[in-house]
């Protein structure tokens, strides 16, 4: 480490926020200042290390990485002349990142404690240097608005991905197992017609190829497997191999063996393996194409959900929308996390609630943001949120409650902070419930909050149009 002695006031006058200061104002800078020396790669600032210093890069360069467990992360870069760390009227308290030297790197650095001394002796370098902090919080609070909204995109497509991945599986397997019955088909009513079954035999036939409620539907599980057990009996006594692979489809698709019988009597016998097995995988078949076409409802009600979540085919203006749409579409998005967790999800929606004027995808982040420290608050299993809305003079009044462990009373005061965050480094920056006050205040409305053990309620307020006008 270097001496204050071997800094000049040239070397200071060369960093952009001390240009053109007088030369009283930068020997005050070097009497009260100091220089620092690090070599390249050398750790400058620890992640949660004190801000206690302005710092402004003489030679070299200081890169920032955002630390995540075991990973980190390339942030900003402060370059030769430029200055960063602790500013006056700062709000910064301690370091976030991990700072490392970019090269042979000299540093100029003065205490926060002589912040008050500074505004006396030039009001001027304090003037820059607070709107340099406001450049920085308009660019850090951007960048983390752009980083929250990729986090959280990226936990709505893990669990978007989650949820189309079962229906997709299932029109796969269904697929496979329909094409296996339409290829025994031919072969099977070959069979069948080779052995002459009379007209009579072919209608009692096909009069059972509509499935009905399966037989699981009205008996327990004990009784189902008895059952199949006799059903399975009689067919191998009617000369059908295996018999116990088409008695679970025939229950499956509520055939029972009292319906069978009489179509046995009226078939001729070497035609009964055939006809049995044509008649499963008829059932069998229209059974595949029900769960295909459900599977394939499910997909398209995943596909509107993304599209009314995110505002998709419409432009960024306000319009009429009805909330109760935009909090369905959020807590579909976030299925898969309310499943993970076992939360349970009351919707306590009032009747006949009046449309408001505001933008879908905004207001979808709100409750995005909101639900998801919900979600985070909540025990690892169990858990319950409740989805009100009411309509209260001018204004809807919406409220998400969680039975979680509550907001400790010394951070309630604090949420609404910009970077303010309890959680762990990496897993929150601290501005979802900002990002939600500004956008509840652009819809010139206001959230709140209280909170107790068991207890922590949100409420945003709403106006309904023309309220304000």
């Amino acid at each position: 480490m270097l001496t204050t002695t071997e800094l000049t006031a040239t070397d200071l006058a060369a960093i952009t926020a001390f240009e053109g200061l007088p030369a009283e104002t930068l020997d005050w800078l070097l009497a009260h200042g100091e220089c620092r020396l690090y070599a390249a790669g050398e750790t400058i600032f620890e992640p949660g290390t004190p801000a206690d210093y302005l710092v402004a890069i003489i030679r070299g360069g200081l890169q920032f990485f955002a630390v995540r467990g075991s990973q980190r992360e390339p942030g900003f870069r402060v370059e030769v002349g430029q200055v960063t760390g602790a500013l006056p009227y700062s709000r910064l308290r301690t370091i976030q990142g991990l700072g490392l030297a970019v090269g042979d790197t000299h540093l100029f650095v003065l205490h926060r404690e002589h912040f008050s001394t500074l505004e006396q002796v030039s009001p001027e370098l304090t003037q820059r240097l607070v709107s340099m902090m406001s450049d920085r919080v308009r660019e850090q609070t951007r960048l983390q608005e752009r980083d929250d909204k990729l986090r959280a995109l990226g936990k709505l497509s893990a669990g978007l991905a989650h949820e189309l991945n079962n229906p997709a599986a299932a029109i796969a397997r269904a697929a496979q197992a329909l094409a296996s019955h339409a290829e025994a088909k031919p072969a099977l009513l070959r069979a069948l017609v080779e052995h002459c079954p009379s007209p009579e035999a072919l209608a009692a036939l096909t009069a059972l190829a509509v499935p009905g409620p399966a037989i699981s539907q009205a008996f327990s599980a004990l009784e189902c497997a008895d059952y199949e057990d006799e059903l399975a009996d009689w067919l191998e006594s009617q000369g059908v191999p295996q018999g116990f692979r088409l008695a679970a489809g025939f229950l499956d698709a509520g055939v029972r063996l009292d319906m069978l019988r009489p179509v046995g009597e009226a078939l001729p016998p070497l035609a009964r393996p055939a006809a049995f097995a044509w008649l499963e995988g008829q059932l069998t078949s229209l059974r595949l194409i029900r769960d295909v076409q459900e599977a394939g409802s499910r997909i398209s009600k995943l596909v509107s959900d993304v599209k009314t979540y995110s505002h998709m085919d419409r432009d960024a203006g306000r319009e009429l929308l009805d909330v109760a749409v935009g909090l369905d579409s959020t807590l579909n998005m976030l299925g898969f996390q309310l499943r993970a967790k076992n939360i349970r999800v009351v919707r306590d929606y009032a009747p006949d609630l009046p449309q408001i004027k505001g933008q879908v995808s905004s207001l979808n982040q709100i409750w995005t943001n909101l639900l998801d420290n919900a979600i985070a608050a909540l025990p690892a299993q169990g858990g319950e949120i409740t989805l009100r809305t009411r309509c209260e003079g001018d204004f809807v009044r919406v409220f998400l409650i969680d039975n979680g462990s509550g907001i400790p009373a010394d951070v309630l005061p604090h949420i609404f902070e910009p970077f303010y965050t309890t959680k762990q480094a990496g897993e929150g920056s601290g501005l979802g419930l900002d990002i939600a006050q500004r956008i509840i205040k652009q819809h010139d409305g206001r959230l709140e909050v209280s909170s107790e053990q068991g207890h922590t309620e949100f409420c945003a307020w709403l106006p309904l149009p023309g309220a304000l006008a």
